[in-house]
């Protein structure tokens, strides 16, 4: 045995004698993960982070928080001479003059952007799943914090270049905390040492933004990933996965080698995207200077709903009281939109649970078509969110497509309403028309587009059977009902008034459904199809080409 051998069993044998890390990574190399595509997204996630750490290290080492002047002598030529901040100063020396700078500048903006994009659609994944029931409750709030601190970390970080465009986003930042009634000035004033923009903020900012943030943000993953491997694994149906199994593969080595595989595919395809595509150019914007107003500057994705919301809202929401101001056609856009947004992200599992009463483990996942009313509320919030995101860039629509702004603003504002009930509706409509489709095909196979005619005239429609994989995953979910008080001993008193709410909520989730299929149907079917359909024996239907199919009565001759 070698030297080196000898020495990693001396500290292997010490960690297990210590802290028993043998029963613990046996345990844990063990653990089984299902094998699907959409757990990806969680994958790219985790790793755009770690990406974020590793650069955003990288660019800590150059850059100078501080909004005190100085003078740029630096690589670019058009603003040499400049009067600027140290920040945006240290922000162009990275860019121009520090070796892979402006690479690392790029790689970190975009893993930004992909770190919160994934998070959102991870999240999405999760919501039409019901990947959120119990246990998973607490998991789904720590997501939704992971969410919306993605988000502020984000501003954060696009907010320290000290830029012209950056700056205008700070200054909306400030407008929307002074329209908060009553304390908005005291805030302002607390955030950035004074009347905006002060010299404060840069150096505030880069604290939360590379200690407070990232330290909260490693917290709740570690705690997200902990609850994961203590809940185990969600997966989807099929046969042989129960609520009681997991079907996949074991941490090591299959899916190690998998995920580290998946890591270096996400590194490459951000690093791609930093070295091939713009993004943040702030040499051409120039320094923050608070006089100018940029025409067409337009924020984040994921802060452009915010703008959008603003935009739309009238701006005559505006009185003053005990002499104070309130700016209600601001505050209500940002602030109450916000908090609203994140209250019902947070309590949506226990606003479900109210309405199903259904307090049973769940860790088979739903098909979104099988939960309607689900399915139907989260495209209705992604057409409210994709809406407010279009009138975030109204001005930019109205110069390109030569259009009144005015008109668009007031089509905007219609349909920020119509749309999103109108895409419930529809959506509810798909998920029930898919259900029935589910249900005939359980019942009588997959259609083959082939047409029959029997001896005696009929004609019928050839349909070949179902794999039992096809046939489990039509009809193994449960179907629940609206809430009745004489049949679930689960349900809230119904004299009180979460009892009365608790029903018409039950009411509105699960009064339009489709049965799903019985297994005395499915016997009864496969019965019919293999005796005689309107006088004609189906076994005498092409028996010797496909003694495989099955039939089901379609049209007559």
């Amino acid at each position: 045995m070698s030297t080196i051998d000898k020495a990693a069993g001396g500290v292997a044998n010490f960690a297990d004698d210590t802290v028993g890390a043998s029963k613990v990574v046996n345990g844990f190399a063990r653990k089984i993960f299902p094998d699907h595509w959409s757990f990806m997204l969680g994958e790219i996630t985790l790793y755009s982070f770690v990406i974020l750490l590793l650069t955003g290290t990288f660019l800590t080492f150059f850059y100078e928080p501080s909004a005190a002047e100085t003078t740029y002598y630096g690589q670019y030529i058009p603003l040499y001479g400049q009067h600027v901040s140290e920040a945006y100063e240290s922000s162009l020396r990275l860019s121009f003059d520090v070796r892979g700078g402006l690479l690392m500048r790029q790689i970190h903006h975009w893993a930004a952007l992909v770190f919160v994009a994934a998070t959102i659609v991870h999240m999405a994944r999760v919501f039409f799943t019901g990947a959120f029931r119990k246990p998973r409750e607490i998991n789904w709030v720590i997501g939704a914090l992971l969410a919306i601190l993605a988000v502020f970390e984000g501003f954060t970080g696009y907010s320290l270049p000290d830029d012209l465009l950056s700056g205008t986003g700070i200054r909306i930042a400030q407008a929307i905390i002074l329209a908060v009634p009553v304390v908005g000035s005291y805030i302002s004033f607390f955030l950035f040492g004074g009347e905006f923009p002060g010299t404060d903020f840069i150096p505030r900012f880069f604290t939360i933004h590379i200690l407070l943030l990232p330290a909260v943000l490693l917290a709740l993953i570690a705690v997200h990933l902990m609850l994961v491997v203590v809940h185990k694994h969600t997966q989807y149906p099929g046969p042989g996965r129960t609520e009681d199994n997991v079907v996949g593969f074991p941490l090591f080595p299959v899916y190690m080698a998998k995920a580290g595989g998946f890591f270096f595919i996400v590194f490459g395809v951000i690093a791609a995207l930093g070295a091939l595509v713009q993004i943040n150019a702030i040499w051409a914007y120039g320094a923050y200077d608070p006089s100018p107003v940029t025409a067409g500057s337009q924020p984040d994705w994921y802060m452009g709903w915010l703008d959008g919301a603003v935009r739309l809202m009238p701006g005559w929401f505006e009185f003053t009281l005990w002499g104070f101001t309130f700016s209600m056609n601001i505050f209500i856009p940002t602030t109450v939109v916000i908090l609203f947004t994140m209250g019902v992200m947070v309590l949506y599992p226990w606003i479900e649970q109210a309405a199903t009463g259904d307090r049973r483990e769940h860790h088979l996942l739903d098909r979104p078509r099988n939960q309607p009313t689900r399915t139907a509320l989260g495209v209705m919030a992604l057409t409210f969110y994709v809406l407010l995101w279009i009138s975030g860039g109204n001005d930019i629509v109205a110069h390109m497509m030569q259009l009144s702004i005015n008109d668009i603003t007031r089509t905007l504002r219609v349909l920020v309403f119509a749309l999103p009930a109108l895409a419930f509706v529809v959506t509810k409509r798909i998920c029930l028309g898919l259900q029935r489709k589910d249900r005939e095909k359980a019942l009588h196979g997959r259609e083959t587009g082939r047409i029959v005619r029997l001896p005696h005239g009929e004609f019928i429609e050839v349909h070949a059977p179902l794999t039992d994989l096809e046939r489990w995953t039509l009809v193994q979910h449960d179907v629940l009902r609206p809430m009745e008080i004489e049949d679930r001993v689960d349900a809230g008193n119904p004299n009180t008034l979460f009892g009365k709410i608790q029903r018409r909520l039950s009411k509105f989730y699960f009064e339009d459904r489709v049965e799903p299929v019985t297994p005395a149907e499915l016997a009864a079917s496969h019965h019919d199809h293999h005796g005689e359909i309107g006088g004609g024996h189906v076994d005498e239907i092409d028996r010797a080409s496909n003694p495989a199919i099955t039939t089901s009565q379609t049209t007559h001759g």
